[in-house]
């Protein structure tokens, strides 16, 4: 009978080096497409003052894209998107009573002749070259005026911003398709206390809503 000594080359500690490697590269991958990507919706900041002309709110907010909702706005599907803050005032006896209500919406699409993005606001239209500077219309208020002096002449305690992805405006049958999912999932919401008259202005940061609630205690 022919035998012969196979010395086998492959060692166990060699393959977990080997293996231990390609973990560690994964590892990295993953931490460097997380972090150059990060969708969703973040406020940065909101500031509330009251004056003469009623309740100024500015914000400054994040708005990137998930992949999926940016690959339906290029083959068409028009993206709508809503700011709407409300103002209360407390009732100890009943829900609390909405004094003021104002919204802003905006209407994103891309135009494939031109190649730009545009963004509607009411009866106005603006074009953009890129994405980015097309939510930069969005993301941003400035003495954005939510309540007159007269809707506060009886009190109020704190508003409530919303900024959101507004599926509901969508045509049916995408409301459905998409309906459910995460990617199209995108709001922030946050909760200022209102200032007296004549106080200084009130704000919340991207710290999170621990920070609005400690901000909303402040104010009053």
């Amino acid at each position: 009978m022919f035998t012969a000594r196979v010395r086998c080359w492959f060692q166990p500690r060699a393959a977990q080096g080997v293996l231990r490697g390609w973990l560690l590269a994964l590892a990295c991958l993953l931490a460097a497409a997380g972090t150059a990507r990060a969708d969703g919706l973040e406020l940065g900041a909101l500031t509330l003052a009251r004056g003469e002309e009623g309740l100024l709110v500015d914000y400054q907010a994040r708005v990137e894209l998930p992949r999926a909702v940016e690959d339906a706005l290029l083959k068409g599907v028009p993206l709508y998107f809503q700011a709407r803050v409300e103002v209360f005032r407390e009732r100890w006896y009943w829900r609390d009573d909405r004094v003021a209500r104002a919204t802003r919406n905006w209407r994103l699409t891309w135009q494939p002749l031109t190649r730009r993005y545009r963004i509607n606001y009411g009866s106005l239209s603006q074009n953009y070259d890129t994405l980015a500077d097309a939510l930069g219309a969005i993301q941003r208020g400035t003495r954005w005026r939510v309540a007159t002096p007269e809707a506060l002449a009886d009190g109020a305690d704190y508003l409530q911003f919303v900024l959101r992805l507004d599926t509901s405006q969508l045509p049916r049958p995408l409301q459905i398709g998409f309906g459910g999912e995460a990617d199209w999932d995108l709001a922030v919401e946050r909760r200022l206390g209102v200032p007296e008259a004549g106080a200084a202005a009130a704000s919340a940061s991207s710290a999170g809503p621990e920070a609005s609630a400690a901000a909303s205690a402040a104010a009053r």
